[in-house]
């Protein structure tokens, strides 16, 4: 039994493919695949139900994942901890984020933090928020960027900056004359959100203190706030974004953003980790690189 064929069983159970597996492990499929049923062989068990789409562990499977994720989660502990009384920061970082924040902040730090922390194998992934959690607690990713207060129970968040809400207000809107809007003075059938899964959506319903089945004139699965703000310019509509996004307006649309009155107003954005993980140093890294490139970040 090797770490190899433990690793790739645990791809194969969070895939629910061998070819998705054998992708995401950057080997050959048959590779793969000889070293899961070599450990299959060496335990006298069939570990994976092949004949389902996805493939789905079997009883035996279940019980070898559990003990496989701890085993590789030591092995991981291992050689961070080695690493850092070696002074290195070193080892994989598997990163999810928001689609809120992805397009905003991920190219401010990334080439510094790849400058100075060679030894970091950083791996990223788009995710919405529940697709975020269901990956931190199943080990798929380490850790992701996140608005703070959206993880729940077994997931520590670390918050790093406010960002504020900002109205984009089509000029045929009523509110486009005004410079400060009062969430109160919002009619909601005005209000174009993200669709279900994205959770400003959520923040921005919460805000708005509206049920969350309240209707809007049109919705979008691509969770996209550029796609809402083009929606904008060619309706009567507004939309809420997030101050991140602002520097990336074109300067003939800016008359559109509307700041929001005192008490509405913004979300934290912040670093969400198991509260088992313990790549600690690559955390404090990861931190501590976004809060000098991100202008404005402030701890």
């Amino acid at each position: 039994m090797t770490i190899i064929q433990l690793e790739y069983l645990l791809a194969v159970a969070n895939c629910g493919s061998f070819s998705l597996a054998a992708e995401h492990c950057f080997v050959t499929q048959p590779s793969l695949s000889m070293q899961v049923k070599s450990l299959e062989e060496e335990l006298g068990v069939v570990l994976l139900d092949r004949s389902k789409k996805p493939v789905i562990p079997t009883e035996a499977g279940e019980v070898v994942l559990e003990q496989a994720r701890e085993t590789i989660k030591a092995y991981n502990y291992i050689r961070e901890a080695v690493a850092e009384l070696k002074g290195e920061t070193a080892g994989k970082l598997r990163l999810g984020v928001i689609p809120t924040i992805a397009p905003y902040l991920l190219h401010k730090f990334i080439p510094a933090f790849v400058r100075d922390y060679p030894k970091v194998e950083l791996e990223i992934s788009e995710m919405i928020t529940s697709d975020i959690v269901e990956a931190l607690k199943r080990d798929r990713i380490d850790a992701a960027l996140v608005a703070s207060g959206t993880c729940g129970e077994g997931i520590l968040e670390q918050e790093l900056f406010n960002d504020r809400f900002y109205a984009y207000v089509s000029p045929e809107n009523p509110l486009y004359e005004r410079q400060n809007i009062r969430i109160e003075d919002i009619d909601l059938k005005d209000l174009v959100i993200l669709s279900p899964g994205n959770c400003m959506r959520d923040q921005i319903i919460e805000l708005c203190q509206a049920r969350r089945n309240t209707p809007s004139r049109y919705s979008f699965e691509s969770g996209s706030l550029d796609t809402l703000m083009r929606i904008v310019d060619c309706t009567q509509c507004l939309t809420i974004i997030p101050e991140m996004a602002l520097e990336y307006i074109p300067a003939d649309r800016r008359d559109r953003l509307k700041t929001l009155a005192k008490g509405a107003t913004s979300r934290k954005i912040a670093v969400a980790v198991r509260r088992t993980y313990v790549k600690n140093s690559i955390i404090r890294a990861l931190t501590e690189t976004i809060l000098a490139n991100v202008p404005g970040a402030k701890a």
